[in-house]
């Protein structure tokens, strides 16, 4: 596709506008994980998180059709991003939390990563669709989309400075996304239907229940390890 032609920059402006839809859930886990550093390693948190954030992107969206038919994957994905709503609610060293004086930038980094290459599964599919097929498109549109999702996590975090509750908010929101993951799964596709017969009601409303439900879960663990730990 010919950078001077008006399908490439519109379909280079989907793609922006569509990783930025998709971002939400990223930029908050990004603003979750640098809130335990010390100021001036925020930053550096924020940037190296977003940009590894958008590099594993790329390298997703090539193989998106092959990865999200593995059975188990989504599975995987979900019990992971569990994990990782509950651990940025606890303090240092309780179920590998991170402390606000004691977090390294490291481990802020490889949370961002972690988290991001889970959330990213599903939303690749749509940006290689806008992309439609030109690898230049992709790489162009998705690392214009990297200060977009850094302003969003700066501003995340700072937020977060003001209004504590927001990081419970922020890890309901990966248990939601871990609930709805789990029910996308290829491998339990068939009973998870017969749920739905059961139940009478749509697979679509079925993932929101299992969102609810996967929210709740990441909010109770997490209230159930902080209590735990204040008691120790």
């Amino acid at each position: 596709m010919e950078p001077t032609s008006a399908v490439f920059w519109i379909a280079l402006i989907q793609i922006i506008w569509v990783n930025i839809l998709l971002s939400g859930d990223n930029a908050v886990v990004i603003a979750l994980a640098a809130r335990a550093l010390p100021a001036h390693q925020q930053k550096k948190a924020i940037v190296a998180g977003s940009v590894a954030a958008i590099v594993m992107r790329i390298v997703l969206t090539l193989v998106a059709a092959q990865l999200l038919l593995l059975p188990w994957l989504k599975t995987v994905g979900a019990l992971l991003l569990v994990y990782i709503g509950v651990t940025l609610l606890l303090p240092e060293g309780q179920a590998g939390g991170q402390g606000a004086k004691t977090a390294t930038l490291g481990a802020a980094i490889r949370t961002i990563m972690v988290a991001d290459l889970v959330m990213s599964l599903d939303n690749v599919v749509a940006v290689a669709a806008a992309a439609m097929g030109d690898f230049t498109l992709l790489v162009a549109g998705l690392a214009i989309s990297i200060p977009l999702v850094i302003f969003g996590s700066s501003l995340l975090l700072g937020i977060i400075g003001r209004f504590p509750v927001i990081v419970w908010v922020g890890a309901a929101l990966l248990g939601f996304v871990a609930g709805e993951m789990l029910v996308g799964d290829p491998a339990l596709d068939q009973p998870l239907h017969r749920v739905d017969a059961m139940l009478g009601i749509s697979h679509h409303s079925l993932a929101l229940i299992a969102g609810g439900i996967g929210a709740a879960l990441v909010l109770a663990l997490g209230k159930f390890f902080l209590v735990r730990h204040q008691k120790a």
